[in-house]
């Protein structure tokens, strides 16, 4: 058994994972999360703020503290969509690898691949879609992963990854400016930007078959599969990751204090997620801050979430979805513990870590 630890910086979130992994199972994984707002007007500016590069590294170096306390012998560090857009993210890196970390900007494809291996341990053998909906983008991944009797991963088939350029940061900076209420106009504005995204990378038609891409698309080059051209069949089932999603479930339920358990494999219903966007569409940003299972911090971009999970379901063709904790954390976790040896130093995704020596 290897105990590791993974660091995420993504566009809202910071997150640690501090797991227990063997032959490629986590065995345990305890995570934490602080809102830093990495991406906080990265879409007007093209840069990383000063201010939430140095929220970023404080909260990294109480992570690596925390890590080196659980007794986790290895860790990594990944860096996701507003590190891949922002012009400045040197400087960031630089930063982290002055506590000597290996920081990794890491692509929609990748992203989208440990996403997958994270949450299809709870769906063995079932061909399903993950959608991670972060803060800049949503990495959309289809396939399955057969599991052995011992729940030990045995073979990973992915079929598509792809990551859309549609997060609840960005949404919001784009479309749903300021603290006020939400006005129609300013909603179908958020929709459209949405459904432009989505519906040129889903590979599958409205009646769930499969849909030719073009050639020469962006889409095509995160595609997996031995026939890019030919797409891929609808699923039978959404599961949908994130700050947004874990939050609307959170907020229909009214959790005080959140409960990861009541949330990991809860399903939300179309009419369910419009019947939030409604009522946090008339709220400004200061009386979202006071929902009950909201957290505080989340209330500037929890709306465009909302309508970006919303426009999902529309344009895959599900009227409800599945909400998962197993998350990309999980996943990394795994090629992290095989960097360091675990599983005979095989990735199912084909991608590995550089690792830091805690001891």
């Amino acid at each position: 058994m290897i105990r590791v630890a993974s660091i995420d910086i993504g566009t809202v979130s910071v997150r640690l994972a501090v797991a227990d992994v063997e032959n490629g199972k986590v065995l345990r994984c305890a995570k934490q999360s602080r809102i830093c707002d990495l991406g906080e007007g990265l879409a007007s500016s093209g840069k990383l703020s000063q201010a939430a590069c140095e929220r970023v590294v404080a909260t990294v170096d109480e992570y690596l503290s925390a890590a080196k306390g659980a007794g986790a012998t290895q860790a990594c560090c990944t860096l996701t969509s507003a590190a891949r857009d922002a012009s400045n993210s040197n400087d960031l890196i630089c930063e982290l690898e002055n506590r000597g970390l290996h920081p990794e900007v890491i692509p929609g494809r990748v992203e989208g691949s440990l996403t997958f291996l994270g949450v299809a341990r709870d769906f063995p053998g079932q061909r399903i879609v993950v959608a991670d909906n972060g803060g800049g983008s949503t990495e959309l991944a289809v396939g399955a992963l057969a599991v052995s009797a011992e729940g030990v991963p045995d073979n990973l088939n992915l079929e598509f990854v792809r990551s859309s350029d549609v997060g609840c940061r960005r949404v919001t900076e784009q479309c749903l400016p300021g603290d006020g209420p939400a006005t129609e106009a300013m909603l179908a504005d958020a929709r459209s930007f949405c459904d432009v995204r989505f519906e040129a990378d889903i590979p599958w038609h409205e009646d769930g078959s499969p849909r030719r891409l073009q050639d020469g698309t962006a889409a095509l080059a995160d595609y997996r599969g031995d026939n890019p051209s030919c797409g891929v069949a609808r699923p039978t089932r959404l599961v949908a990751v994130g700050g947004t999603v874990t939050s609307l479930v959170a907020i229909d339920a009214a959790l005080d204090p959140y409960d990861s358990s009541f949330v990991h494999l809860h399903e939300l219903t179309a009419q369910q997620v419009d019947g939030l966007i409604d009522m946090l569409a008339q709220l400004n940003v200061e009386e979202r801050r006071h929902i009950i299972g909201l957290q505080a911090k989340r209330a500037p971009v929890i709306l465009a979430g909302a309508v970006a999970i919303r426009e999902l379901m529309r344009t895959t063709g599900f009227d409800r979805l599945t909400v998962s904790e197993s998350d990309l954390l999980f996943g990394l976790s795994a090629v992290a513990a095989a960097a360091a040896g675990d599983a005979e130093g095989v990735s199912p995704v084909n991608w590995l870590p550089q690792l830091t020596c805690l001891s």
